[in-house]
């Protein structure tokens, strides 16, 4: 079976290393064009690219597939299958008509929840216990496409959802490897996906920052750990601004105001909540500085408590 793979990012690669040593035939490789990056503004490759450079597999990095040059590329390759992970791409159906079984989509989300290009920060963001990831068909209709299986795992009480995306990363692609080799042996079921339980997760943007300190702890807390690594929630304490990088729950409750910090100890900064419980800020970084622990910053920045 002739596997032409689409991705970009981490997860992108990790699945893409996970089917070839599987051994699966994958033919070609298609990613988002290099970009520039960092303070020289050179062109990096996509982590896939790099994956496909290294083990041979011709890379194709069109801007878009408008052209009829561009589709004739991909028939040329004779796909059985397009596998696709994470590929920022909106695929056309001139695209999706091209390979003979069609392609198939590693979703981060149980689908019929979360379609949309931010899946697990929304799950944390909303204070989910369990995500998984899913594998569909893929139709012109985003994220729409029949269910054809389903991991998943739970989420831990502080965990991040860049840590959340490593473990759905792994997840996502034993998914596939399994999902591919059912297209092989021609035992592929799928289930139409619940119109009626469509959820949407939106792309983050950084006016999604600032923190709400209206809003009870626990959704202060979901707000830092989905908006990690980016856009990385912030907020003004003693007149200073801050990413924050980590916090955790605590037990016991404060008549102090929302927003106010109430103890600094030796493990983090304690900060008053909407529902008079309270959030502890572990990690943070100042305007212009490096992150660091609460405690060793205010140890040589004093707050007034």
């Amino acid at each position: 079976m002739r596997v032409v793979f689409m991705g970009t990012p981490d997860i992108s690669a990790t699945c893409l290393k996970k089917i070839i040593a599987d051994g699966f035939d994958v033919v070609g490789v298609y990613t988002q064009p290099d970009r520039p990056k960092g303070r020289g503004m050179k062109l990096v490759q996509s982590p896939t690219k790099e994956v496909a450079v290294a083990h041979g597999i011709p890379v194709f990095q069109p801007e878009n597939f408008r052209s009829e040059e561009s589709v004739q590329q991909l028939r040329e390759l004779k796909p059985d299958i397009c596998a696709v992970v994470a590929y920022g791409r909106i695929l056309p159906q001139k695209i999706l008509d091209v390979p003979t079984l069609g392609c198939v989509n590693i979703h981060a989300s149980i689908l019929p929840a979360y379609r949309g290009s931010a899946p697990y920060q929304w799950a944390v963001l909303d204070g989910l216990t369990e995500t998984g990831v899913t594998a569909q068909h893929m139709v012109l209709q985003m994220d729409a496409g029949d269910v054809i299986d389903v991991a998943k795992t739970p989420i831990g009480e502080n965990e991040t959802a860049g840590e959340l995306l490593d473990k759905l990363a792994v997840l996502g692609a034993g998914l596939l490897s399994r999902t591919l080799t059912k297209f092989m042996q021609g035992k592929v079921e799928a289930t139409v996906q619940d119109e009626s339980k469509v959820t949407l997760a939106p792309m983050l943007d950084k006016s999604m920052s600032p923190i709400d300190w209206s809003k009870s702890a626990q959704q202060i807390h979901n707000h830092v750990r989905g908006l990690h690594p980016w856009p990385v929630a912030t907020a003004e304490l003693g007149g200073t601004k801050f990413k924050i990088h980590q916090t955790v729950l605590v037990d016991g409750t404060t008549d102090k105001p929302a927003g106010m910090p109430v103890e600094l100890n030796k493990t983090g900064l304690r900060v008053a909540c909407g529902d008079g419980r309270m959030v502890e800020i572990r990690q943070l970084q100042a305007e212009g500085g490096k992150r660091m622990a609460a405690p060793d910053y205010f140890r040589g920045h004093p707050l007034e408590i």
